[in-house]
């Protein structure tokens, strides 16, 4: 890792790349309304129950109270992820674009059940099709969604089809359970995914 393999990688500036967040110039305006420690408070539902569809009563719909849960969307697992930063370079995923919007996807794990359980697959493309820390990187991404997302989604991480040379090893690693969990159990690469996650939003 000391040696930089894609020494000058093309680089998106943050303010293109596609988000529901709010930029932090509008945040402090609005959040002054609510009160000084508004922001330190997660406006997070998962935390309840992930595998109901809204958590609210009858009463709060008819008061007007806009509290209905959102399903989560394409935009929301890109905004997860978008911010990990790369292990070889001071950058983010997004901004690098090996995390692209429209190679992300949501579906039903049997499309005929109507069973909650989604499946979120996410393909990421290396900055060059020799990329030696694919892997680590799609690791990360694979971490990031599984802390972050509630239970009821199967993260499935692949690299892009023709976007790197070992591509399919690449892809049977990320998805071997047991190499991940092992993966997980190394101490200097859970430092380096550590680092990586720093910079999530």
């Amino acid at each position: 890792m000391s040696e930089i393999l894609n020494a000058n990688p093309t680089i998106r500036n943050a303010s293109d790349l596609p988000t529901r967040r709010q930029r932090t110039s509008s945040q402090s305006s609005n959040k002054n309304t609510r009160g000084l420690f508004a922001s330190t408070i997660p406006s997070s539902t998962y935390l309840t129950d992930p595998f109901s569809v809204a958590s609210g009563s009858s009463s709060d719909s008819e008061n007007g109270d806009d509290s209905t849960v959102e399903p989560i969307d394409e935009q929301e697992i890109y905004d997860l992820i978008s911010t990990i930063s790369d292990p070889e370079h001071p950058l983010s995923l997004g901004s690098l674009a090996v995390v692209n919007l429209p190679d992300i996807h949501i579906a039903p794990l049997s499309p005929t059940s109507s069973s909650l359980l989604r499946s979120v697959l996410v393909e990421i493309t290396p900055t060059i099709t020799h990329c030696s820390l694919a892997t680590v990187i799609g690791l990360g991404v694979r971490v990031r969604l599984e802390q972050a997302l509630p239970p009821r989604f199967r993260v499935d991480v692949r690299i892009k089809e023709g976007t790197h040379s070992t591509g399919e090893q690449v892809n049977k690693q990320l998805g071997d359970k047991e190499r991940v969990a092992a993966a997980l159990e190394n101490s200097t690469l859970m430092g380096v995914l550590r680092k990586m996650l720093e910079t999530c939003q």
